[in-house]
C-alpha cells in the first residue's frame, strides 16, 4: 500500500487530479467533480461547483466492491472479504491501479479521468483459477436518498430505488438496459454513469444489490461459450456530476452517440415524411373498410399501418416464407392509393424448422449462455414453452408454432431474408417494412459468428434491410441505441405489460428518454391493447403518449373507427 507521501503529482491547470493518501485512500478532482475512491468503493462524490454531496455512509465490510459473477448470477468477492487484501498501485500522474488478491480470485480496478468533459473513470476486471467466469461487477454503493433512477428500461422511467417496480431487479443490454447508462436525478441535480462502447460489449446493470437497496452494479459479461472462461472486464465506467434535469446528461451521451457512429448521416438518410406521421395502427387488420373510415377521418399521409397477417402462411408459421395472399394484395394496393404509410410483417431472426432455410442453416441457432437450450418459441394458449430440442419433435409440432432462432452475424442468413424481403417489396411495390423481434440479440452461448455478435450482427442486417432497392423505410419491434440507427419506426413495449397491465404501470409515463436519445431517427409507436375500451387500455395509451410515441391505435373492424373510443378519437383528430 502506498503511503501518504506517495501521492500523484498534480497535474498542469485544468488537468484532473488523482492523489493517494493514507490507507491507499485515492482523492479524484476534475473539472466538474471532488471523488473519494476506498478499495474500490466510490465513497465520495461531490460536485465541484455546488460541492453537493451525493454519496451517503454505508457498511463497507459487508461485501467488496469488486465481483466475480458465475451462472445463476452467482457473486463471488474479490477482495478483502476472502482472507484477502486490497492495495493500491501509482502507474503515473494520471492513473491509479487498485488491485484485488483474495481466496476467491483476482482483480485490477483502473481509475482515470478524462480532461475534457471530467469525467471520472472505473474500469474494473477480475480472473480466477475456476472455470465459468460469466462477468465482473463493479458495486456503487450508498446513493443519497432523494435520487432517482432514471433509466433507459421501457423507453425511459424516473423512479425511486426502492420502488418496487425495480427494486433488486437486473438489465440486459441492449434488451432491456437499452443505452449504456443511468442517470440519478434530485431536485436540480444529479450525477451519472455511463460507457462508452462501440464494441457491443454486452453488460448488465442491477437496481438494488443483497445488502443496500440504495445501490447499482454494473456487469461487464464476457462472451459465451463461458465454460471455460477464467476472466471478464474490458469496459469502462464514468461517472460525473450535472446541473439541471436527466436532459443535460442524457444530451452529452446522444452526443457521443452520434459521434460514435456518425449517425448524423443516418438523420440525413432518413426519409422526411416520417417526421410528419402522427398516428399508427398495430396490428392492422387487412379489412379496406378500415381504410376507407380512417379516411373520411383523418389524413392517410399521417398514418402508420403495421399489417401482420398479410402471407399464404398463417401468422408465425413458414418464416422466411413471405407471399402475400390476394386479399393482402388488394388491402395493400389501396392503402398506397389512399396514401397510408403500410409495412407487411417480416422476422428478422426466427426461422420454421420445416422450412428448407432451416435445414441449410439449423447449426446457427441461439444457444442460452447459460443453459445451452435453443432460443425461440412454441405456443401453446397463448404461452410460450420453448423450443423442442428433440430434432425429430422440432419438425412435428407446426400448430404450435415453433420458431429458431437464427443467429443474424450469419452472412447467408442476412442474405437468404433479405432476399425474400426484396422480392416481396418488388411484388407489392413497399417503401417500408416491419421487421419483427429486432430488439432479441442477447450475450450467447455461441455468441461470435463470423466474429460477430449477435447485436453486431443485428446492426448489420437491419442496415442491410434498409438498403434493398431504391432504399427501405424499416419499422422493427423495440428500440435501443443500437437498433435505432437502422430503424426509422420502433414498435416499443410498456413496463412489463406486453398484453397486460402490471400493478403499478401508471408509475412509469412522464419520461420520456429513449425518444429524447433517439428520436431525430425513430419513431416509436404502441404495440398493443390500445383500442381504449376500458381504463386499463385507456392508460396504455396514456403511457405510450408520454413517451411522445405515435398516438398508436389496435382495432378489430372500421366500427372502432367510425363509433371511437375517446383514445381512437384522440389518435384521429391527431392525424387530421
Amino acid at each position: 500500500m502506498l503511503p501518504a507521501s506517495a501521492a500523484v503529482q498534480v497535474s498542469p491547470a485544468g488537468e484532473p487530479r488523482l492523489t493517494v493518501g493514507e490507507g491507499g485512500v485515492i482523492h479524484v478532482e476534475t473539472k466538474t467533480l471532488r471523488a473519494r475512491i476506498e478499495k474500490g468503493f466510490l465513497t465520495s462524490l461531490r460536485s465541484r461547483s455546488s460541492d453537493e454531496e451525493f454519496i451517503r455512509e454505508f457498511d463497507r465490510t459487508k461485501s467488496d466492491a469488486l465481483q466475480l459473477i458465475y451462472r445463476g448470477n452467482e457473486a463471488v468477492d474479490v477482495g478483502e472479504q476472502g482472507f484477502g487484501n486490497v492495495t493500491v498501485r501509482k502507474v503515473s500522474d494520471r492513473r491509479v491501479d487498485i488491485i484485488f488478491h483474495n481466496w476467491n480470485g483476482d482483480g485490477v480496478m483502473t481509475v482515470s479521468a478524462d480532461p475534457d468533459n471530467g469525467d471520472l473513470i472505473i474500469e474494473p476486471s477480475a480472473f480466477s483459477s475456476r472455470p465459468g467466469v460469466r462477468a465482473c461487477r463493479w458495486l456503487m454503493k450508498g446513493i443519497k436518498p432523494g435520487l432517482k433512477l432514471v433509466a433507459p428500461f421501457y423507453q425511459g422511467v424516473s423512479l425511486e430505488l426502492e420502488d418496487r417496480l425495480i427494486a433488486n431487479s437486473s438489465w440486459n443490454w441492449p434488451v432491456s438496459w437499452e443505452a449504456g447508462l443511468v442517470i440519478l436525478q434530485g431536485r436540480s441535480s444529479g450525477c451519472w454513469v455511463h460507457t462508452r462502447d462501440t464494441r457491443f460489449r454486452y453488460k448488465r446493470l442491477h437496481v438494488g444489490l443483497k445488502d443496500e437497496a440504495r445501490g447499482l452494479g454494473f456487469d461487464t459479461d464476457a462472451y459465451g461459450p463461458i465454460d471455460n472462461n477464467l476472466a471478464a472486464g474490458g469496459l469502462a465506467w464514468r461517472v460525473n456530476v450535472f446541473e439541471g434535469d436527466w436532459r443535460v446528461p442524457a444530451a452529452q451521451y446522444r452526443s457521443w452517440l452520434w459521434d460514435a457512429y456518425g449517425l448524423s448521416r443516418e438523420e440525413r438518410r432518413r426519409k422526411e415524411w416520417i417526421h410528419d406521421l402522427q398516428m399508427a395502427i398495430s396490428w392492422c387488420p387487412g379489412d379496406i373498410a378500415i381504410l376507407e373510415a380512417i379516411a373520411a377521418r383523418a389524413n392517410p399521409r399521417k398514418v402508420l399501418l403495421h399489417f401482420s397477417n398479410w402471407r399464404t402462411d398463417a401468422y408465425d408459421e413458414n418464416y422466411p416464407t413471405y407471399v402475400a395472399s390476394d386479399s393482402a394484395r388488394k388491402f395493400i394496393a389501396r392503402a398506397h392509393e389512399l396514401g397510408f404509410r403500410v409495412m407487411p410483417h417480416f422476422n428478422t431472426l426466427e426461422t420454421d424448422p420445416n422450412n428448407p432455410v432451416y435445414t441449410a442453416l439449423r447449426d446457427f441457432g441461439y444457444r442460452d449462455i447459460e443453459t445451452k437450450k435453443l432460443q425461440g418459441w412454441s405456443w401453446v394458449d397463448r404461452r410460450s414453452i420453448g423450443v423442442p430440442e428433440s430434432n425429430a419433435s422440432r419438425l412435428e409440432f407446426r400448430d404450435k408454432k415453433v420458431m429458431v432462432k437464427i443467429h443474424p452475424g450469419l452472412s447467408m442468413w442476412r442474405s437468404t431474408l433479405c432476399d425474400r424481403i426484396r422480392q416481396a417489396a418488388e411484388q407489392l411495390s413497399l417503401k417500408e417494412v416491419f421487421v419483427d423481434v429486432a430488439l432479441n440479440s442477447f450475450n450467447l452461448h455461441n455468441a461470435l459468428v463470423e466474429d460477430m455478435t449477435s447485436t453486431e450482427g443485428m446492426h448489420r442486417l437491419l442496415y442491410e434491410v434498409g438498403e434493398i432497392g431504391d432504399g427501405l423505410a424499416v419499422g422493427g419491434e423495440g428500440l435501443n441505441e443500437i437498433i435505432c440507427q437502422g430503424l426509422s419506426f420502433a414498435q416499443v413495449h410498456l413496463f412489463r405489460s406486453a398484453h397486460t397491465n402490471i400493478e403499478g404501470l401508471e408509475r412509469t409515463g412522464g419520461c420520456p428518454l429513449n425518444n429524447f436519445l433517439f428520436g431525430k431517427l425513430t419513431r416509436s409507436f404502441g404495440y398493443s391493447g390500445l383500442s381504449g375500451r376500458n381504463p386499463a387500455e385507456e392508460l396504455r395509451a396514456r403511457i405510450h403518449e408520454e413517451h411522445e410515441a405515435l398516438a398508436t391505435i389496435t382495432v378489430r373492424s372500421a366500427t372502432d373507427i367510425t363509433n371511437p373510443t375517446p383514445a381512437v378519437k384522440r389518435a384521429l383528430d391527431r392525424a387530421r
